[in-house]
């Protein structure tokens, strides 16, 4: 069967996408000088350093203003705007925030309806809100659009409501189109069922998304499944969900006395008063909404490692998670916010600097302490190389116990109060941003001019408010580590890190599972393995004879129709082009020397080491050729694929291209692919000349933005194919 990682390149030239590589930067040996002596070390050194500019500056009395930084002046007070409020008749509390530097306006209009559990259709919720401005009883989707257009307007819906914004001269009929959305949305059939494919084939990306999966798994484990924030979205659920369950959703919850309208910008008091009374007066209240009640889940007894096997991955996604209590408003939320930002909040934060500047482990990590009105949560994540994902974690673990353990500077504690400022101020740009101030005070009952005086509260923090933060906050012995990643490179490694000593594995959706141990039959090889396999495909004699294959395949990605035609010859050469509406978008041409790439863009011509990667798919059976090309395989075990137990093989092929293949253990075929260029399953195999080849390629990973399904339509054996095929002119 032939080696199809060549086609990811193709669709990630025509889709713009740039395939995952691994990282190459190298590893610091660890220092074995304890973490707190270093501290210390560093500390003494820095005073010796700050007593010799003393002295320096006493010698010289003119250079005197140099040794001390000068002194902050006082926090500047932030004019948000004054809000006012009033209850219409039916309920609706409405906040005015008057701004009349710019002739815009905005309206959120948000409904407070109580969190629950869902059930077996859970996602409903969402559906109803993304179905508020596909129609209404007067307008379409398509009119609806129109509108918003026209007017240079912006508008989104969600379960928790609307948000629109517009010049100020638009305002009114922006709030007629808001109040026909909320009222009278029609819940348009083919609309739902357009949500529905979407929301699905959303989940099936996520399904091998590692960042996604880690998500799934860290809010399982960080609230419970009896806690709606614990609750997931799966393909099952999706399935039931009915247009029924949608509107009666809408039905019972969209009611005015259960909602706010905050209306910040360019209007006052009277103009707003009119326009909510003509457009949402007459809409109608509900007597009462029932309420649910939960438990607040606690962080874990003690620190767990929960894992997800990601086949072939060559990148760990660590996510540190536990629930906190710090609600919106609370006395630690600005103190504990710059503890955090010192961790994990910015650039040169903490744990960027020694994993991505010091370490090299990683591109970015960071870390977020989020507050809610129910439980809050700590995260810390970053995704690291695999063979440094236990290094990784010892350093996450220093930098938190270093907070906790040691006062942070002066100095440090000031720069991360100065990149909270400004990120508060920048965020007033934005009306969002000043609507959601404007409801956050009317919802969690904050002191009036909380935001105003945030600048203020921030500039208090010291360096004692952050170490007791820290402590409170930052948890080393009650996390739940939750790794995705490759199990047979990463998992024996991470057990030191919970306390029992135990890694504890789980399934995408957060579901405890039991590993199987890699159980391999006595006597059995990886070449024992790949014998089996080419005499199901055919026989050793009869794939050798195979000197041409030429295949035509379809896909659909995007909404795109895509023809894909493929030419190898000789096992040293291979032309592939990729097409759409009948127009050549991508080609590839490989001679054995070297390698031509085209496209819209342009072409490329490619030789010497660049055309490695290409040598490999020029193999009709790559598994014929690997002794004889200093291919290097093990067998690793089993694992179910589609549910049925696999072989599980590495390659290294002599170019260094890593790839893990599988192969079903009862009929012996090849059934999956994982290499840089993506995940491939392969099925539906049907016999071509006597020999099988699979008729469906389903691809995922790699860059691809959504998991996509090749059919093959046609393959033919040694038929002649034209040589002029891979000439380069």
């Amino acid at each position: 069967m032939k080696n199809i990682s060549y086609i990811v390149f193709l669709m990630l030239f025509v889709f713009g996408c740039t395939p995952k590589t691994t990282e190459t930067a190298t590893t610091t040996v660890t220092d074995q000088m304890s973490d707190k002596a270093k501290m210390a070390k560093a500390e003494m050194e820095k005073a010796e350093m700050a007593k010799a500019e003393m002295e320096k500056s006493m010698k010289n009395p003119a250079e005197a203003w140099r040794s001390a930084p000068p002194t902050p002046g006082p926090a500047p007070k932030i004019q948000i705007g004054k809000s006012q409020e009033f209850v219409m008749r039916n309920g609706l509390k409405v906040i005015v925030v008057e701004n009349n530097k710019l002739p815009r306006v905005s309206y959120q209009l948000f409904v407070d309806a109580p969190d629950m559990i869902q059930g077996e259709d859970a996602g409903y919720i969402d559906f109803a809100g993304q179905l508020l401005n596909k129609g209404t009883t007067s307008k379409s989707k398509a009119e609806i659009d129109e509108a918003v257009d026209f007017m240079g307007a912006s508008m989104s819906t969600s379960a928790s409501g609307v948000f629109a914004s517009s010049l100020s001269r638009h305002s009114e009929n922006l709030m007629k189109i808001l109040s026909d959305v909320v009222k009278n949305p029609n819940f348009p059939q083919a609309e739902f069922d357009k949500i529905k494919k979407q929301t699905l084939s959303s989940l099936a990306q996520n399904k091998e998304t590692p960042e996604a999966i880690a998500s799934n798994v860290a809010n399982v484990l960080r609230y419970g499944k009896n806690h709606p924030y614990g609750e997931l979205v799966t393909e099952e659920t999706v399935e039931k969900i009915t247009l029924a369950k949608t509107k009666e959703y809408y039905q019972k919850y969209f009611k005015p006395n259960y909602s706010y309208l905050v209306v910040v910008g360019d209007t006052d008091m009277a103009k707003t008063k009119d326009l909510v009374t003509k457009y949402l007066g007459d809409w109608a209240k509900t007597d009462k909404v029932e309420q649910f009640d939960y438990p607040v889940p606690d962080a874990p007894d003690a620190t767990t490692v929960d894992f997800v096997n990601k086949s072939g991955a060559v990148q760990s996604i660590i996510n540190i998670t536990y629930p906190v209590n710090l609600k919106p408003g609370a006395d630690d939320l600005i103190k504990a916010s710059v503890a955090n930002t010192i961790l994990g909040g910015f650039f040169q934060s903490r744990l960027n600097d020694n994993l991505r500047e010091t370490k090299a482990y990683t591109y970015g990590a960071r870390s977020r302490l989020s507050s809610d009105k129910n439980v809050g949560f700590f995260l810390a994540s970053a995704s690291v190389r695999n063979e440094v994902t236990d290094s990784s974690l010892v350093e996450f673990m220093k930098e938190l116990n270093t907070l906790r353990d040691i006062k942070a500077p002066l100095e440090e504690v000031e720069l991360a109060k100065s990149v909270m400022a400004g990120n508060f101020a920048r965020s007033l740009e934005r009306p969002e941003t000043v609507a959601l101030f404007a409801l956050n005070t009317a919802r969690y009952k904050l002191p009036k001019d909380y935001y105003e005086t945030y600048l203020e509260k921030l500039s208090r923090v010291t360096p004692e408010d952050v170490q007791e933060m820290s402590q409170k906050y930052f948890l080393t012995k009650n996390a739940h580590i939750v790794v995705v990643g490759n199990q047979d490179d990463v998992a024996e490694k991470l057990g030191e890190f919970s306390t029992d000593g135990k890694v504890r594995y789980y399934d995408v959706y957060g579901n405890e599972m039991e590993m199987k141990k890699n159980m391999v039959p006595d006597g059995l090889t990886a070449q024992s393995v790949l014998d089996d396999y080419i005499k199901a495909a055919g026989g050793k004699d009869k794939l050798m004879k195979v000197k041409e294959v030429h295949s035509m395949s379809s896909a659909s990605m995007m909404g795109q129709s895509i023809s894909m035609e493929n030419f190898q010859v000789g096992n040293e050469k291979f032309a592939s082009k990729v097409s759409m509406a009948g127009n050549v978008v991508q080609s590839v041409i490989f001679d054995g020397t070297k390698a031509m790439m085209g496209g819209m863009q342009g072409s490329k011509v490619m030789e010497g080491e660049e055309v490695n990667m290409f040598k490999s798919s020029a193999l009709i059976f790559p598994e014929l050729h690997y002794d004889r090309l200093d291919y290097k395989i093990k067998l690793s075990g089993t694992e179910a694929v589609d549910g049925k137990d696999a072989y599980k093989i590495a390659v290294t092929s002599p170019f260094g291209q890593k790839s893990t293949e599988y192969f079903d253990v009862e009929s012996k075929m090849k059934v999956r692919s994982i290499n840089e260029g993506g995940d491939f399953t392969y099925s539906g195999y049907k016999a071509v000349d006597g020999i099988m080849f699979p008729f469906e390629i389903k691809m995922s990973g790699g860059g691809m933005p959504v998991p996509m399904v090749i059919k093959v339509e046609k393959i033919e054996v040694n038929k002649g194919i034209d040589a002029s095929m891979f000439n380069f002119e």
